[in-house]
């Protein structure tokens, strides 16, 4: 990713990220990306951002819950934020909370593999891998 003007010349720090995906029949293995959750222990950040395609849902399964799928990624985003109504989960510190939300599952959201790479600016880099890995 380049380095934005206000980022030129500001340390670069390690930072972790995972996909977060939709698995609508999980017999199937058929998945799309609909998340990212970011985590840098150095800039003490961690964040999530989500966005359903749910023509790509309707697609592949088309009886699927769309509104309960919409419920759970946006508690992905409330509980990266810490956001209390979240849940006990919420509470836990960032590293924690991280690593809970990308803990391996077989539901019909599935975080995938952790990657690493280094940023000036985690919140940048969060928008970045969404657009690039996410958004269609």
């Amino acid at each position: 990713m380049p380095v934005s003007p206000e980022t030129a010349g500001a340390k670069l720090q390690p930072f972790e990220y995972a996909i977060i995906r939709v698995v609508p029949r999980v017999e199937r293995g058929e998945a799309f990306n609909a998340g990212i959750v970011l985590l840098s222990r150095a800039w003490r950040y961690l964040g999530a951002r989500t966005h359903l395609d749910e023509a790509v849902l309707v697609a592949m399964s088309p009886d699927c819950d769309i509104e309960a799928i919409r419920d759970h990624l946006g508690a992905i985003e409330l509980i990266a934020d810490g956001d209390a109504g979240a849940g006990p989960i919420a509470l836990m510190t960032p590293p924690e909370r991280f690593h809970w939300l990308v803990s391996p599952s077989s539901t019909i959201i599935a975080a995938g593999p952790v990657h690493t790479g280094l940023t000036a600016d985690p919140g940048a880099t969060l928008e970045h891998l969404v657009r690039t890995l996410v958004l269609r």
